[in-house]
């Protein structure tokens, strides 16, 4: 097996192991907030998070074994969270001052997908393959549009959040 095929494969199986992290990461969050729609949104990137590991898995095994993407399997369309979208009921904006663990929530996950958007994107740069870097690409679109709908609900409540809980120096 040659270099770069091993190295793409130990990128796939990093990113299997983050999909898995993320995963647990919007369970948990979908079981921590009183909000209806946030533990919707929560619950539906979990159920992403899971898609993508097995799509992930599913071109591991054929990288692996053949040396080749499957191209009999596809990403589909993201459907679960766009920027613009309220990741949270208006009625959260009531309570922002005790709205630790959906702030809390909001900052982690903007993390989580900056990280893996990048980290799809530097993986899709070094390969030589096409097929891979079109689905990494791909993927990192995907984090994208999720990374920037929680970093817009994250800066739409923080104002509030801060000064309500005393923390905004201005």
């Amino acid at each position: 097996m040659d270099d770069s095929r091993k190295k793409l494969l130990e990128a796939l199986r990093q990113a299997i192991a983050a999909e898995y992290e993320g995963y647990g990461f919007y369970q948990m969050a979908a079981g921590s907030t009183e909000d209806p729609l946030g533990r919707q949104v929560f619950e539906g990137l979990a159920g992403e998070e899971l898609h993508h590991a097995a799509y992930l898995k599913t071109q591991h095994r054929s990288i692996g074994e053949t040396g080749k993407v499957d191209r009999g399997v596809a990403l589909g369309k993201p459907h679960v969270v766009t920027a613009g979208s309220p990741i949270f009921s208006p009625g959260l904006k009531d309570r922002i001052g005790e709205a630790h663990v959906e702030m809390s929530a909001l900052a982690v996950g903007v993390h989580l997908e900056e990280n893996a958007m990048t980290f799809y994107r530097a993986r899709a740069a070094e390969t030589t393959d096409a097929a891979a870097r079109a689905f990494l690409l791909e993927l990192a679109d995907w984090e994208a549009g999720h990374h920037r709908a929680l970093l817009e609900q994250q800066q739409e409540l923080q104002q509030g959040y801060w000064e309500r809980n005393g923390f905004a120096p201005f």
